[in-house]
């Protein structure tokens, strides 16, 4: 699948993919830091952004559109950034792709399952969102304002809404739509909550580059039991935790998450002049 893909700065390549519900576009501004020191790639994936929809949605899917656009733009290597799906799809390529990822920068996801018991709550709240999104009917709004009211019972948290209504669209002919496939990613949630290795862990080959896993302080999609599986699978990986922060840390919390990623990527200096959030 060709990937809808936005372009900033010049130099090294470094490739964020987003994660659930969100787009490329959610990372323009942290793309936007780091384009004095990288040529940014902010990528739609399949079924999210400008992407193309599909009804197949899973890793092993994921992993060769990437593939494919590193061929479509000649990326002979490059720095992945990927936050939650986005990071598992960036998991996924560098097992597969070793040679093609240089380090990595994993936010705020494991590469295991979360159909374990220990994620169980994890997997509830992405089921609670996909239901409420399906109960409203986009067509029927006549406003964002509407949407938001509309959502509010279901997400008390106004950042969560925002973040959601993002992908609120206007048509042409003046309704509106979700930008993200909802059927497909409901349909598919079981495998969007899959691991991204194979059943006997010992038969992935480890990825030996480095890697940095971020952990925002109130998230739980990182937890204790899942660094053993961490190790094995990327034994030169670190887990930093992002104080005051939760699972969409880089929006929260943007000069520590960016302090992070230049302390990581050994930038010859900070990132400066970005908001405490966003």
């Amino acid at each position: 699948m060709k990937l809808f893909c936005r372009t900033l700065g010049t130099g090294k390549p470094l490739v964020i993919l987003h994660g659930l519900y969100g787009s490329g576009e959610n990372w323009y501004t942290i793309g936007k830091a780091l384009s004095p020191f990288y040529t940014v790639y902010l990528v739609d994936q399949r079924n999210h952004g400008n992407s193309p929809h599909h009804p197949d949605h899973d890793y092993d899917l994921m992993r060769e559109d990437l593939y494919e656009l590193f061929i479509e733009r000649d990326i002979r290597s490059a720095v992945l950034v990927g936050h939650s799906m986005g990071g598992k799809t960036a998991m996924s390529f560098a097992l597969h792709y070793p040679g093609l990822a240089d380090r990595m920068v994993i936010v705020d996801i494991s590469p295991g399952s979360y159909h374990h018991a220990v994620h169980n709550q994890t997997v509830a709240v992405h089921t609670r969102i996909i239901r409420a999104l399906q109960a409203l009917n986009p067509g029927a709004v006549s406003s964002r304002e509407q949407a938001d009211e509309l959502l509010e019972p279901d997400f008390p948290r106004e950042d969560v809404r925002q973040f959601l209504l993002k992908s609120l669209r206007r048509s042409r002919e003046g309704g509106y739509y979700w930008q993200f496939n909802l059927d497909a990613l409901a349909k598919h949630m079981d495998d969007i909550a899959s691991a991204i290795y194979p059943e006997d862990i010992r038969l992935a080959v480890p990825y030996k580059r480095p890697v940095l896993f971020l952990k925002g302080e109130y998230s739980d999609y990182i937890r204790p039991e899942d660094e053993k599986m961490i190790r094995y699978l990327f034994p030169l990986s670190v887990i930093s935790v992002i104080p005051d922060a939760g699972h969409w840390m880089h929006a929260e919390q943007p000069a520590a998450f960016l302090k992070a990623l230049s302390e990581f990527l050994e930038l010859p200096e900070y990132l400066p002049g970005l908001p405490a959030s966003l």
